[in-house]
């Protein structure tokens, strides 16, 4: 959830109504007020609606809501006659580039502010911690057009933001607190993305961090727009909203020629709804004229279009509305959750805890009290994770995917071992100890039950500990195990083990193969435990989970 905080003076400006009337009806669309001072409120806004992410946004939406100003915003975009290159080196580093130019701006403190927090909030929302999406934005009158994304050296140098000194982009990465920060996201690659004017003057190293020379400041009047990333939507998606909040501010959206393509053009979509399945969905009676009125208010255009149907168009901000019932949802908003009328279901029922669910939640308590984090990992994954780097053979009773959308989600797992050591290996350049739990749905042919495993890693890791763990399990399960010698491959010979019950083998820990070690990349030894949570007992017969 992301948690925007909203200026009293600039949003009433932007809204045109007081202060009192904003904060009674905000939580009405969807937000939840974390704080209320005297100068600002903080407001939580779920991630689906990253145009809400900054004051702009929410005094678009107010306005529409309060019925101050309704139907579609209309944004009109100009040709600037800059041009941007994209280098195909970059095509296997960080391929997508957006960008704009914003002319005419006028920024005091809580503009800049509310810019700032938009920016931040995207690289959250959408960015996944910038790995997906990064923001620059720049003083356009410091640089000289035509620009260039391109894949540079990595001694290249240049003075980065709140610096005075050139740096190279690898004295960045160790130095810079921006670049030890997001380091891992470009380190492995043999060139890093640049963006440079036509006077080869840096603008920005993305993912990292912005040059000293575009700083944008009170005075800044034309910004330069940059949006790269690995994922070419969310990327768009981030350059409208950007985009559309500082036209809200007062700005000129001017496009860039990238590729051949004008960028951005920040046109909406159209789609026709259906006013017998939003009154069905509701359990409120709607005509297609009153749910128009309903969707004008929440910033959409629409009219009706024949008995049935509504014609909307969809802002080009909206990258939440994806499904018919996403309008339908806002439809609802307008209408007023308040004025929906409570009933009492027709079944009556009284819940308790499944027994899988119990042993579940008896095994995060015993992680989490002995020392673990907890992760979920996927369900699926590939015979590569599961099988050739552990260097165990493949399981006939395997369940493949029929048409798996890429080769890294092939199978439904039938470990959770493998997957924790993956997670360790994502997250190998974080600090040490890291010591991981995960419990869930494995699958076994048709048969669905659950297991828990613990990785543990640093440079004691040992067989000691990996046992340790283990007897506590059993112990505190009631497993009634004994410790025999394990011949699973995945680990040490002589610093392997296998845990028996009831003449079955139930568990296996012990020391992670280097082998193992190395396929994941790992510089560190591994103290590892599985366990079948059938062999608890209490665990229902029969196949299958609840």
């Amino acid at each position: 959830m992301a948690v925007i905080t909203l200026h009293y003076r600039y949003l009433e400006r932007l809204v045109g109504c007081d202060r009192a009337t904003i904060l009674e009806r905000l939580p009405m669309i969807g937000s939840d007020i974390e704080r209320i001072d005297e100068d600002h409120v903080d407001v939580e806004f779920f991630p689906s609606r990253p145009d809400l992410f900054s004051v702009e946004g929410v005094a678009r939406a107010m306005r529409g809501f309060l019925g101050l100003e309704t139907g579609l915003p209309e944004y009109r975009v100009t040709p600037s006659g800059i041009s941007f290159s994209v280098d195909p080196g970059l095509a296997s580093i960080r391929p997508y580039l957006g960008t704009a130019v914003i002319r005419g701006i006028t920024l005091d403190e809580e503009s800049i502010l509310s810019l700032m927090g938009l920016q931040e909030a995207l690289h959250w929302a959408l960015g996944r911690g910038r790995s997906k999406v990064a923001i620059g934005i720049h003083d356009l009158d410091r640089v000289t057009p035509p620009f260039r994304y391109i894949a540079e050296e990595r001694t290249r140098a240049f003075v980065p933001l709140d610096y005075d000194r050139e740096m190279t982009m690898e004295e960045i990465l160790d130095e810079h607190p921006k670049g030890r920060a997001y380091a891992a996201i470009v380190r492995d690659f043999p060139r890093f993305p640049l963006i440079v004017d036509a006077c080869n003057q840096v603008l920005s190293f993305p993912p990292i961090i912005n040059g000293e020379l575009t700083r944008v400041t009170a005075d800044s009047r034309n910004l330069l727009l940059d949006t790269t990333g690995t994922d070419e939507r969310a990327v768009m998606t981030a350059v409208n909203i950007i985009c559309t909040a500082l036209a809200d501010a007062g700005g000129r959206i001017e496009s860039v020629l990238v590729s051949g393509s004008h960028v951005p053009t920040l046109a909406p979509s159209t789609r026709v709804v259906s006013a017998r399945e939003c009154s069905a969905l509701l359990g409120v009676e709607f005509t297609p004229t009153e749910l128009s009125l309903l969707l004008q208010r929440m910033r959409f255009a629409a009219e009706p279009a024949g008995d049935d149907g509504i014609r909307v168009t969809v802002p080009c901000y909206r990258a939440d509305i994806m499904h018919d019932w996403d309008i339908f949802e806002d439809a609802a908003i307008a209408y007023g959750y308040e004025n929906f009328g409570a009933e009492l279901p027709p079944t009556f029922t009284i819940g308790q805890a499944h027994p899988v669910m119990a042993i579940a939640s008896t095994v995060r308590s015993l992680g989490t009290g002995l020392g673990y984090q907890e992760v979920i990992p996927f369900t699926l994954t590939s015979e590569r994770v599961m099988y050739q780097k552990m260097q165990r053979p493949y399981a006939q009773e395997t369940l493949g995917v029929l048409h798996p959308i890429s080769e890294e989600n092939t199978i439904v797992r039938t470990a959770i071992l493998p997957l924790l050591i993956e997670m360790l290996q994502f997250n190998r350049h974080r600090e040490l100890p890291q010591r991981l739990f995960a419990v869930g749905d494995v699958v076994e042919g048709l048969e669905t039950f659950q297991k828990s495993a613990f990785v543990s890693l640093h440079p004691a890791a040992d067989f000691s500990e990996a046992y340790a763990v283990a007897d506590a399990l059993c112990r505190e399960l009631s497993i009634p195990y004994t410790a025999e010698e394990s011949g699973d491959p995945a680990f040490i010979q002589g610093r392997r083990g296998r845990l028996v019950a009831n003449g079955c083998t139930v568990g296996t820990f012990g020391e992670i193969h280097p082998a193992v070690l190395n396929a994941f990349e790992l510089e560190h030894p591994v103290a590892a435990v599985e366990i079948d949570l059938r062999a608890v007992p209490g665990y229902p017969s029969g196949q299958g989970t609840p």
